[in-house]
C-alpha cells in the first residue's frame, strides 16, 4: 500500500484524518418523540410538541433507535455500554427550539471498535484497521432557509428531534483514499444492518471532516473540521484541498488556525466558518428529564441474533465457497443492492440450469457486474420492470448451454429490456442461436484455411499468436454464431 504524501518546499508532509459521520437512525418516529421522520414532507408537517419544546413536553426514548445504535455497534465489533446516559449540550440554534441539543459526552452507548478497509478497490486484500472512538446518540437540529433577498429566513422543524448516530472515528487514516475507503466501507455496514439508509444526498449520512498536517513522527498538527460533507468524492476533495492549504500556510511562515470550515462543491475549496477554540463550554450536563440507559442480556442477545451476514464475512464465503475472485467478491459485496441482485440471479440460474451455485458463480458474477451494466447503459429507451431476475437467469443459462455465445446474449438482453420478451423466445425467433454443428463449423473453417493458406504456413512455422486471427475469421464468417469452443477444437486440430 503506497504511502501519501504532499510534497513541499520544506520536503514531505503527513496528513492526519478523523471523520466523525452522522447517520439519520431508520425508524419512523423521532428519537424523543412519536413524529414522523419521512423525508421530503411539507415543512413543519412533522412536528410534535416535543419537537417544538412547548412547555412541560418531557422526552421519551425511542427503543428501536437505541436497537438501531446498538446493532450497528455490534457490525463493528465494538464495546456496548449496558450503561449509557444523556446529556444537555447547551448551544444556540435558531432552528433547535429546545435552546439545547440533547446528546452523549461522557457515557456514550457505543464504546470503541473498528473497520478493516480497503484503500485499493483492485486489490480487496491490502487493508487498514481504521479505529472507533465512539457511538453516541443524539437528536438533529431543524432546517433554515433563506428567501433568495436575504431579508427573510424560514425553518422547517421536520428534522428537529430525528435520531442520529454520530460515528467518531480515531484520527487513524492519512490518505484521502483511506478515508474514501472508509466512509464506503462504514455507508455498506449501516445499510446491511439497516440502522441507516446511506443516503448522502438526502442528508441521512454526512460528515464532518477532521484535517492536520505534520513532518512524518512529528506530534499532531493544528486540526480544522469541514461540516457536512455529503459524499464520498467530497470528502476526499476536502482532504486534499485542506491538507495542501495548511501546508502552504505553515511554509508561508503561517499557522493553521483551529476552526470549522465548509466545503463549496462549485470550487473544491474550503471557507472559513467559525473559529474553534481549544476548549468548548456547551456546560454539559445530565438531562433530567431522561433516565440512564440500562440494557438487559435479552435486549442484546436480541440485538446480536438480528444482525444479517455482514460484507467481510460475505465476501470470505464468496471466495471460499463459490471460488470467485478477490477483486469480484469485494465487488459484489460492497454493496446492499448489487449483493442482493447477485444472489438472486445466482440461485434462479442454478435452478434453470440444474448446476451448482458454485459452478455457475464466475459466469453470474461477471455478468452482473460488467455485463449487463455495458449494455443497460447503452440501452436508451430500457425499461427497469423488465430487468428481472427470471430474465438474467434465462440468458446466462442459454450461455452456459452453449446455445448463445457472449454477443448473442447481449443482444437478447438489449430486446429483453426494451420489450420484456422471454430470452428464449428471443434466440428462437431472432435467429440468435449459436451453431453447434461440427460439420457446418468444419466447412467454414476449411473454406477460412484455404484462403489464408500463408498464414497457415507461418502459424505452423511457429506463428501462434495468428491463432486468434483464424478464430476471428472463422466467427466472422458464421456471422458471430459458432460455438466459440467447438471453433477452437477443430482449428486446433486442422492446424496441428
Amino acid at each position: 500500500m503506497s504511502t501519501y504524501r504532499i510534497q513541499g518546499a520544506t520536503g514531505e508532509w503527513e496528513v492526519v484524518i478523523g471523520l466523525e459521520v452522522h447517520a439519520q437512525v431508520t425508524s419512523k418516529a423521532k428519537l424523543f418523540s412519536g413524529a414522523a421522520t419521512a423525508f421530503g414532507a411539507e415543512p413543519n408537517t412533522q412536528v410534535s410538541l416535543v419537537d417544538a419544546a412547548m412547555p412541560g413536553m418531557l422526552p421519551v426514548p425511542n427503543r428501536e433507535c437505541i436497537r438501531q445504535a446498538v446493532r450497528t455497534g455490534m457490525a463493528i465489533d465494538a464495546q456496548i455500554n449496558k450503561w449509557s446516559r444523556f446529556d444537555r449540550k447547551n448551544y444556540f440554534y435558531a432552528d433547535l427550539p429546545q435552546g439545547y441539543q440533547i446528546s452523549q459526552l461522557y457515557h456514550p452507548l457505543v464504546g470503541e471498535g473498528h473497520l478493516d478497509v480497503s484503500p485499493d478497490e483492485k486489490n480487496p486484500e491490502a487493508t487498514k484497521r481504521i479505529g472507533v472512538e465512539r457511538i453516541h446518540v443524539e437528536q438533529d437540529a431543524g432546517k433554515l432557509m433563506h428567501d433568495q433577498h436575504p431579508t427573510m429566513s424560514y425553518v422547517d422543524l421536520n428534522r428537529s428531534g430525528v435520531a442520529l448516530m454520530e460515528i467518531v472515528s480515531k484520527p487513524d487514516m492519512r490518505s484521502p483514499a483511506e478515508a474514501g475507503a472508509y466512509v464506503r466501507k462504514l455507508r455498506s455496514i449501516l445499510r446491511y444492518v439497516g440502522s441507516c439508509d446511506g443516503n448522502m444526498e438526502e442528508g441521512s449520512m454526512r460528515a464532518d471532516v477532521n484535517v492536520s498536517v505534520r513532518k512524518p513522527g512529528d506530534e499532531f498538527g493544528t486540526r480544522t473540521e469541514t461540516k457536512n460533507v455529503n459524499s464520498v468524492r467530497f470528502v476526499m476533495q476536502v482532504i486534499e484541498y485542506e491538507a495542501n492549504r495548511q501546508v502552504d500556510v505553515i511554509e508561508s511562515g503561517g499557522t493553521v488556525d483551529q476552526e470549522t470550515r465548509l466545503f463549496d462543491p462549485d470550487t473544491g475549496t474550503t471557507r472559513t466558518m467559525r473559529s474553534k477554540e481549544d476548549a468548548h463550554d456547551y456546560r454539559y450536563f445530565p438531562d433530567p428529564d431522561l433516565l440512564p440507559l440500562e440494557l438487559d442480556d435479552a435486549f442484546l442477545h436480541d440485538c446480536r441474533e438480528s444482525l444479517p451476514e455482514l460484507p467481510d464475512a460475505k465476501r470470505h464465503r464468496y471466495e471460499n465457497e463459490l471460488g470467485l475472485s478477490a477483486y469480484n467478491a469485494g465487488q459484489l459485496t460492497a454493496d446492499v443492492d448489487v449483493y442482493q441482485r447477485y444472489e438472486a440471479i445466482l440461485g434462479a440460474t442454478a435452478d434453470k440450469t440444474g448446476k451448482p451455485e458454485k459452478d455457475v458463480a464466475t459466469q453470474v458474477a461477471n455478468w452482473v457486474l460488467s455485463v449487463a451494466p455495458g449494455v443497460k447503459n447503452a440501452t436508451e429507451d430500457a425499461d427497469e420492470a423488465n430487468d428481472t431476475t427470471v430474465a438474467n437467469a434465462g440468458i446466462i443459462a442459454l450461455q452456459a448451454a452453449g446455445t448463445v455465445g457472449g454477443g448473442q446474449a447481449k443482444e437478447i438482453y438489449e430486446i429483453v429490456l426494451k420489450t420484456g420478451r422471454e430470452p428464449d423466445e428471443i434466440a428462437e425467433t431472432e435467429g440468435l442461436k449459436q451453431t453447434s454443428d461440427t460439420g457446418a463449423i468444419e466447412a467454414v473453417i476449411d473454406e477460412v484455411l484455404a484462403n489464408n493458406a500463408d498464414k497457415v504456413e507461418e502459424y505452423r512455422g511457429g506463428k501462434d499468436k495468428l491463432f486468434g486471427f483464424f478464430v476471428g475469421q472463422t466467427m466472422k464468417a458464421m456471422k458471430g454464431k459458432g460455438n466459440p469452443a467447438i471453433v477452437n477444437e477443430i482449428l486446433k486440430t486442422k492446424l496441428g
